[in-house]
């Protein structure tokens, strides 16, 4: 499990993506199917953590789930849960919390529900209220919150229920599909505003689908007696709306010819397709077919949108992320319901977006954000919210960042990041790795001055590591090692015409000593400096391209470099460079020395623990004996243009 994924800046995006299930749908279907006379095929369904919580525990509830060959096949109960006890833990699935909770209260069995923590802090009293004005016997340790210690319904005659609208529309959604279970005609009376409608009307269009009509008309719904779920012989889940937004977004941002997705129908059941007309008034240009969405690069900066986002509440993190790129001030209105997610949504967007340098202030439920005049590059924390992680991503279009806890993506979207990389162009930069005195620092200077790219040397950032850490009196021991890598983290360098500058003070010549030398070498051995550097060396490719030397630059810190080249020469040759390099500025040298030194390098840089150095099978291997810096330099960038 990564602790963590860095994503580069992006020079462009375009292309074709067919889109997961929906979420929102393949939930509401499973359960709709679980509940029918007859057997549903299921194509097209999502398959991610809440979904499969909800497959999880209706197999135990006697439900019979198959899935073969990428299709679900599920046979009905005909409205009756076939085992009548059990304890369910369901996450932090809130869906399958809120409608199991609604058909098991309707049912005649005994059930425990409960989730993760942040489940427990996830209010349901709305919808557990509603459920006991008609006869269920729920019991809760903490009134109005999981986990839940569900009783047999008992009819008690009421055939009108009241319920709050403006926590969440699930609890109506939840209401509205468990009611036929009891053969009763019930009235349901939303009192206030109901948010999400449209997720509303997608339960109302699949209960019909499976033979339920629910009249409906001013917040009020009628569900009918004596109805039952028929199953649906063939059923395709719709792509998800909410999942294509932040590939909606990358096609506003960065893509001239067009990113396209396929798998929503026109017109679509869910309210997040409403997103789109959001991306026009911002600028984007939007091209909708039957079956295919594009979006592309229109008018940029982005225009700044006041919007009510009451509609696609999970898409409206996707526009909060994308008016960091606008002109002006964006206000998104009516997103209360973010704060009863899976995370503290309007609390966890204000605090990462504020990473960025931009302005962001909230209310009871709504959010301005002023974009800053340059964008810093973050680590963001995504409070294992999947919307975090995929709507952040957005990020990548205009600088490097790294996501935490990318794994979150699992709830939703388990192959997110493994079609984003599908679907875009990095930064370009060329990783040049090799031993000590290779000649790896002069070239890779030059191939980027005449490519016009950025410049890093990893070597120099442990030795100002060191240097730093030694100006502050801090020895260089692992007693140290957090210490040292919060130097690492926070290092202010730059590098500039071939000179490096720490505070804005030049310190070129004094990193160079062979006592620096020696101190880098010990500081690179310690793992957590190694992590802090990791980002800090990655956070440098930025437009036009970069070029890095190091000793692990194409093995670990650009893995997916855009060239890797391993420079090489024997001891003696490289030992004489040394030599020629001392002499030249006035220092006393010794070539034997010298040579011993080299080979111990050698030794000590194949054989460390943490990313050994080696020539990597995909790295061009070039030897530099005989050759002139102009001559390698040369080589590399006809390597890098034939590419």
């Amino acid at each position: 499990m990564r602790d963590f994924l860095d994503l580069p800046a992006l020079t462009g995006a375009c292309g074709n993506i067919i889109l997961p299930g929906s979420k929102s749908i393949s939930n509401r279907v499973l359960l709709l199917a679980a509940l029918s006379h007859g057997v549903t095929r299921i194509s097209n369904f999502l398959e991610s953590e809440d979904t499969d919580v909800m497959q999880a525990a209706l197999k135990a509830l006697g439900v019979s789930i198959q899935k073969r060959e990428g299709v679900f096949w599920v046979r009905g109960s005909k409205g009756k849960i076939p085992n009548q006890q059990g304890e369910f833990f369901l996450g932090n699935a809130g869906t399958a919390f809120r409608f199991l909770t609604a058909v098991l209260s309707l049912s005649q069995g005994h059930y425990v529900l409960s989730g993760t923590p942040r489940m427990h802090e996830r209010p349901i009293g709305d919808l557990t209220d509603a459920l006991k004005q008609i006869g269920a016997h729920i019991q809760m340790e903490n009134e109005g919150f999981p986990p839940l210690n569900i009783l047999p319904f008992e009819d008690n005659q009421n055939r009108t229920i009241y319920l709050k609208g403006n926590v969440s529309s699930q609890f109506l959604s939840a209401l509205l599909m468990a009611l036929p279970l009891t053969q009763n005609a019930y009235t349901i009376r939303v009192e206030g505003n109901l948010i999400s409608k449209p997720y509303v009307q997608m339960t109302l269009s699949l209960m019909r689908t499976f033979g339920v009509e629910v009249e409906s008309e001013n917040n009020i719904f009628k569900t009918p007696a004596n109805a039952h779920y028929q199953a649906v012989e063939e059923l395709k889940v719709e792509g998800d709306a909410s999942s294509a937004s932040y590939f909606w977004g990358l096609g506003a941002l960065l893509s001239e010819e067009g990113i396209f997705t396929e798998g929503i129908m026109q017109p679509s059941i869910q309210g997040d397709v409403a997103f789109l007309d959001a991306l026009t008034q911002m600028g984007a240009k939007v091209t909708k077919e039957k079956n295919r969405i594009g979006v592309k690069k229109g008018s940029f900066p982005l225009k700044p949108i006041h919007i009510d986002a009451n509609d696609f509440p999970d898409a409206a993190m996707t526009l909060a992320t994308l008016a960091l790129f606008a002109n002006g001030t964006s206000r998104i209105t009516n997103i209360a319901s973010w704060k009863v997610k899976e995370t503290d949504r309007l609390e966890a967007m204000q605090n990462e977006l504020q990473k960025t340098g931009a302005k962001v202030e909230t209310g009871e439920d709504w959010m301005s954000i002023t974009p800053p005049q340059t964008l810093k590059t973050l680590s963001v924390a995504t409070y294992n919210d999947h919307r975090m992680a995929m709507s952040f991503a957005l990020l990548s279009a205009k600088i490097p960042l790294r996501i935490e806890n990318p794994e979150c993506v699992e709830k939703t979207f388990p192959t997110f990041f493994k079609e984003w990389e599908k679907l875009v162009q990095f930064v370009p930069v060329i990783a040049i790795d090799g031993p000590s005195a290779s000649g790896k620092g002069t070239v890779a200077q030059k191939v980027a001055q005449q490519l016009g790219f950025h410049y890093l040397d990893s070597g120099a950032l442990y030795r100002l590591t060191a240097f730093f850490a030694l100006q502050k009196n801090i020895a260089l021991t692992v007693e140290n090692e957090e210490e040292l890598a919060q130097i690492a983290r926070n290092l202010p360098v730059t590098f500039q015409n071939g000179d490096i500058f720490l505070k804005g003070e030049k310190v070129t010549e004094e990193i160079r000593t062979e006592e620096m030398g020696k101190a880098a070498s010990i500081v690179a051995a310690f793992p957590k400096v190694r992590e802090a550097l990791l980002f800090l060396q990655r956070t440098q490719r930025q437009l036009p391209g970069l070029v890095g030397d190091g000793r692990d630059m194409g093995s670990v810190i650009f893995q997916n470099a855009t060239l890797k080249i391993y420079l090489d020469a024997s001891v003696t040759e490289r030992a004489q460079r040394r030599y020629k390099q001392l002499k030249e500025k006035g220092f006393s040298a010794n070539l034997p020395s010298l040579i011993e030194a080299l080979q111990k390098r050698d030794e000590e840089d194949k054989t460390r623990a943490n990313a050994p150095l080696r020539h990597q099978a995909d790295a061009v291997w070039i030897d530099t004996e005989g050759l002139t810096v102009e001559e390698v330099t040369q080589k590399i960038l006809a390597l890098y243009r034939h590419q």
